[in-house]
């Protein structure tokens, strides 16, 4: 099988093509490494199956075109701007890359019947209630730019599937970590929190720390974006991931740090976009995609205390 991945250079998108090299498919790469990283791509090139890399936007319809000749069977469309705090200081440019970058991609995937797999985020959701989790009928709330803009362009994707019978697939996994996800700025919580811990600095928290994350580990999170393209069952769907269990902040800093003189709260720079409890039921995924994380919280802390420990450039950022 042929596939685009936009957004390949960055933390997930990596991890989503070395699945599908792994399963033996042929891909090409897009990405303007606003955010990714061509280092994230090395181990790659060399692969039989990796076509190329291509440095170019979304909304650029020259490199679209250019790329959409090459008879893909799906598009996992990763690429978008990701930064809440920067959706809320710069709405604009959220909504081009992630609402108008999207349609651009949506109109050649639908010029040359190429599925779309469309990557969202959990923090579309209002918070959790109740112990059994959101699930894909659970409410919503754009509390920031960055939300809102995902679920326009959620929308706009499904409405392909509707009027012209493309498949496209929504997904929405919940918080993914791993290597390569960045540990400065508002990179992960679990990339930040290491490096903090690696260095012996102070954890810093937003707000009370009492508010909850369901982390995913990305490699079981790149099993799931991968699947959702090979399947025709979701087609139509909104689909979620995660692990199925969420921590607090306090908890995750200490299970981290193991000091609690280490952590330290301060206050919210964006309290109205925090969502207070995210727990994933991913029941969905397991009924249509066969798909279950695979990779416990305690084993991918550390993992990635392991590949930051070997990583000192990672650590000194």
């Amino acid at each position: 099988m042929k596939a685009l991945v936009t957004g390949g250079a960055g933390f997930i998108g990596s991890w989503v093509v070395a699945q599908l090299l792994q399963d033996g498919h042929e891909v090409w790469t897009l990405d303007n490494l606003s955010n990714g990283s061509e280092e994230n791509l090395k181990s790659y090139v060399k692969s039989s199956g990796f076509k190329g890399f291509i440095r170019g936007d979304i909304k650029d319809n020259r490199i679209l075109e250019e790329l959409f000749a090459n008879d893909f069977a799906v598009c996992y469309h990763l690429a978008a701007s990701i930064n809440v705090q920067d959706s809320i200081d710069d709405p604009q440019t959220t909504f081009e890359n992630d609402v108008i970058g999207t349609f651009n991609v949506l109109e050649y995937c639908r010029n040359h019947g190429v599925k779309m797999v469309f990557m969202s985020t959990c923090m579309v959701y209002d918070k959790a209630t109740g112990t059994k989790g959101i699930d894909e009928n659970s409410p919503i709330k754009p509390a920031s730019p960055y939300a809102g803009s995902k679920i326009a362009g959620e929308n706009m994707v499904l409405s392909y599937f509707y009027a012209y019978g493309l498949p496209t697939v929504v997904i929405r996994p919940f918080n993914t970590y791993g290597p390569r996800q960045k540990a400065s700025g508002e990179g992960g919580v679990v990339s930040i929190f290491t490096s903090k811990a690696l260095k012996d600095e102070t954890l810093n928290i937003y707000g009370s720390g009492e508010q909850t994350r369901d982390l995913l580990y990305v490699e079981d999170c790149a099993r799931f974006v991968v699947a959702a393209g090979l399947s025709d069952s979701v087609n139509g769907q909104i689909i979620n991931a995660g692990l199925g269990k969420d921590i607090s902040i306090n908890g995750l800093a200490y299970k981290i740090c193991g000091d609690a003189r280490q952590i330290n709260h301060i206050a919210h720079i964006h309290p109205q976009s925090e969502i207070q409890k995210l727990l994933c039921n991913a029941n969905k995924a397991k009924e249509l995609l066969n798909w279950e994380p695979k990779v416990s919280l305690e084993d991918g802390l550390l993992r990635i205390r392991t590949w930051m420990s070997e990583q000192p450039d990672v650590i000194s950022t």
